[in-house]
């Protein structure tokens, strides 16, 4: 399999996109969930808030990649 100059540009310039929506959906749902999830997560060693907050970023990269693969 040959990979040329353009694919490998628009497999990095999706993988950005990609990226930046993530970061900018786990901030919103961080915004949306009451108290702060990283004080909860390494402050107070709330494990039940990492699995929540794990969980919320898995489906949230599910969703994103579903969305750019089309």
């Amino acid at each position: 399999m040959v990979t040329t100059l353009p694919i490998l540009i628009n497999s990095l310039l999706y993988s950005a996109v990609g990226i930046i929506v993530f970061g900018i959906g786990f901030w919103v749902l961080d915004r949306l969930t009451p108290g702060k999830l990283w004080e909860e997560i390494h402050d107070q060693r709330n494990i039940g808030v990492a699995i929540v907050a794990g969980a919320m970023a898995l489906g949230l990269a599910i969703i994103i990649a579903a969305a750019i693969h089309g």
